[in-house]
């Protein structure tokens, strides 16, 4: 299942530590695509695959994300969780995206610990493919998921930000693999 298409899409921007952050959200508030300025190709190439053909106009995210996003950049954590989000995936995609949020702030898990959480233990690809097509990071938190050996791997906006992100969160973690 997937939720509705939305009207209109719109592109606000974002100062972080980190880069600029590409905001896109819905007519009713939602967040659907949180990306990097750097990346920006890739976040129209999601959002084809969720959505189709959609053009973006510029304006303003809505207050209380925007408020929410500085002020986890600042250190309160866990303002992500007051950010209302939704996006279109495949069913699996989508349970993936769900339990991500189940691992908090400071915490990792690996790709095989995630598939075990999700009742498919051999599906640790499956669940680093559905990782890397979330396009809702920092948000939806897929910056959490480590290697089994606790080493970053892969991240849609740089292993750096990766790095970064766990950090400011307070994760022990392993140096980026090279």
């Amino acid at each position: 299942m997937t939720e509705q298409q939305p009207q209109h899409l719109s592109l606000d921007r974002l100062a972080t530590p980190i880069g600029t952050a590409l905001l896109v959200t819905d007519d009713e508030g939602f967040l659907r695509a949180l990306d990097w300025s750097d990346y920006e190709e890739r976040m129209h190439r999601l959002l084809r695959l969720h959505y189709g053909a959609v053009a973006l106009k510029d304006a303003p995210a809505p207050k209380d994300i925007a408020r929410a996003l500085k002020a986890y950049f600042a250190g309160d954590l866990d303002q992500l969780c007051t950010i209302r989000w939704r996006t279109n995936g495949t069913p699996f995609q989508r349970r993936v995206w769900s339990k991500l949020q189940s691992v908090p702030a400071g915490k990792t898990a690996s790709y095989g610990v995630m598939a075990a959480r999700l009742n498919v233990p051999n599906a640790a690809r499956a669940v680093g493919a559905a990782n890397g097509a979330n396009p809702v990071s920092v948000v939806v938190p897929c910056h959490r998921l480590v290697g089994a050996n606790g080493s970053l791997t892969g991240y849609g906006g740089g292993l750096e930000r990766k790095q970064w992100l766990l950090a400011h969160e307070g994760a022990a973690v392993n140096q980026v693999r090279p």
